[in-house]
């Protein structure tokens, strides 16, 4: 049996399933201010009707999604933190708007790995004097290239420590093996922001779990939409943010299992999340996760979140009906403050959602106000919403376009990507997909499971590793970016020879991390070869190879009987 939880903005849903099919389900407010309380709500749901032996023995994963290190980020809610910086030549990043307390120093390393700048030492104690005084304990050390020769980011800790032994410091090479210095500065600085607060959540997530007798592994949901080890997490917490979104996905792909291009439209309280499949592959963002308007190197989805949802307040204004982008709270029918989309389809359902009279009231405000009945009123609601979600769609195809995965795939077949269905995700998905996907020109499908399927992703999502490979012919080397693996190679070493060093290397590692089923489940995302001239001759060449375990579906989830 499978236990999935995913954590949303206003709901926490949870499934226990058991070969395709959902045994229990549960869905709870989410406190925003106690996300472990939400989250064992849900579980206590689930297991309600099972024997302690059988919690012991038959349930085999449990997966949680969380939105803990999104909300950290986005409200500022993470440790205090330093940045220093190592740009060495070519940047001018004292005109950059960057994080509070960043600091720059002198010392540079140049693309192949050598240092061609010694640290100033004075003035990186100097800086730590700094840090100290503001009441800092924690510092990201980042350096240009850092990741081809980390020494100079080894000695910054040094100094730090040895002066100031209290420090804590996360070092840029460790979080990301990626090129693009300001990237992997961004994503180490959330990184030392969010890990502490991630550490305590986790401990207590695990301790809580095993309380209630569960002693199989549990996982976290990633932005890619695969899963890691809870331990895993605690080194790479930004793995974690949008992993929502990474659930409604791969709760898509659950219910769909077939090659179809698809939008999955996830309906939320709060807001909507966007993403397509094509020909039943997710879209990757090719330049990362945008946190806070800034890119990381942490691998995700195309996802686009738009601030409207089922809880979005409807208003009058000046002479016309405005819907969002805030949320004051539930729906009427639920005893929130005022009208919602959800009032409206609560209208129109003749109260299947919840009580019938708060709609009423909550809606005949605002019909009074634009000369309608409440029932017009209604209608005009679920087209309007309708109308914002066919627009952001349409607007999301120009951003998705631009991605490579888009483009090849627009090559290779020869003719544009058409859109085939529009797959809604959410408890008010019925009320709005079959109308958008009319308006769209194509199919909708809306599953009996649609209310919990991020739930659903993420219990069924597999495991996914990413690994970076880069070589260099005139120094005959080559290093990963995982657990410090290096070796040698020979002066006629090739791309195709790179590309297939890092697969064996992935099969190697995904064994070992247990997960060696899924090595063969593979993609490059990353090949480039660099010439090296020296005077008017080639004297080596650089490649860097990406290669990751692609997300997708556990082998023994078979799929869901439909229901539409």
């Amino acid at each position: 049996m499978l236990i999935g939880i995913d954590v949303g903005g206003t709901f926490t849903d949870g499934i226990l399933c058991s070969e395709g099919r959902i045994i229990n389900s549960s869905k709870h407010p989410t406190k925003k201010d106690d996300l472990q309380d939400s989250i064992f709500a849900v579980l206590d749901d689930l297991l309600q009707d099972l024997t302690n032996y059988e919690i012991k023995s038959n349930i085999t994963q449990v997966v949680l999604s969380t939105t803990l290190v999104t909300n950290l980020l986005v409200t500022g809610g993470g440790e205090r933190a330093a940045l220093v910086l190592i740009p060495g030549p070519g940047l001018n990043i004292r005109q950059m708007e960057f994080f509070p307390h960043t600091y720059i120093t002198e010392g540079a390393t140049d693309f192949r790995g050598r240092n061609t700048e010694p640290l100033n030492e004075a003035q990186i104690e100097e800086i730590g004097k700094l840090i100290v005084a503001e009441g800092i304990g924690k510092v990201a050390v980042v350096g240009k290239f850092s990741q081809r020769n980390d020494s100079h980011e080894r000695r910054v800790e040094e100094i730090l420590k040895g002066r100031y032994p209290q420090l804590e410091v996360i070092r840029g090479f460790e979080v990301s093996g990626q090129l693009n210095f300001l990237r992997r500065a961004a994503t180490t600085y959330y990184t030392a922001v969010t890990r502490d607060k991630w550490a305590s959540f986790a401990a207590s997530i695990k301790k809580s779990i095993r309380e209630r007798g569960i002693t199989s592994p549990i996982n976290i949901l990633k932005a890619d939409g695969g899963t890691m080890p809870l331990n895993v997490s605690l080194d790479c917490p930004c793995e974690t943010i949008f992993s929502g979104p990474a659930a409604s996905v791969i709760g898509a792909l659950a219910l769909t299992m077939d090659r179809y291009t698809s939008v999955v439209v996830d309906i939320g309280g709060t807001t909507t999340d966007l993403a397509l499949i094509l020909e039943g592959k997710p879209l990757y963002a090719s330049r990362g996760a945008v946190v806070g308007g800034r890119y990381t190197h942490v691998r995700s989805f195309a996802v686009r979140s738009i601030a409207l949802g089922g809880d979005s307040a409807v208003r009058w204004v000046g002479n016309k009906i405005v819907i969002g982008p805030d949320r004051l709270g539930p729906a009427a029918c639920f005893g929130g403050p005022g009208a919602t989309p959800t009032d409206a389809i609560n209208i129109l359902e003749e109260g299947k959602l919840g009580s019938l009279s708060l709609s009423r009231k909550a809606l005949e405000e605002v019909s009074r106000q634009a000369g309608l009945t409440v029932r017009g009123l209604a209608q005009t609601i679920v087209s309007r919403v309708n109308d914002q979600l066919k627009d952001s769609i349409k607007e999301m195809f120009k951003s998705w376009e631009q991605e490579p995965a888009y483009k090849i795939w627009e090559i290779i077949h020869k003719r544009q990507v058409k859109l085939e269905r529009v797959v809604g995700i959410g408890a008010a998905a019925g009320a709005f997909i079959p109308s958008l996907a009319d308006s769209l020109g194509c199919q909708a499908l809306v599953h009996h499971y649609s209310p919990v399927a991020n739930a659903l992703g993420a219990a069924v999502a597999r495991p996914t590793l990413t690994l970076l490979l880069h070589a260099d012919t005139e120094q005959r080397s080559y290093y990963l970016n995982l657990e410090g693996i290096s070796g040698r190679i020979s002066s006629g070493f090739q791309l195709e020879d790179a590309k297939e060093l890092a697969r064996k290397q992935l099969k190697i590692i995904a064994k070992k991390r247990g997960i060696g089923r899924y090595a063969d489940r593979y993609e490059y995302f990353l090949e480039e070869q660099f010439n090296m001239i020296r005077g008017w001759s080639t004297v080596g060449k650089l490649f860097d190879v990406g290669v990751q375990i692609t997300s997708g579906i556990i082998d023994e989830f078979k799929g869901v009987q439909m229901h539409s």
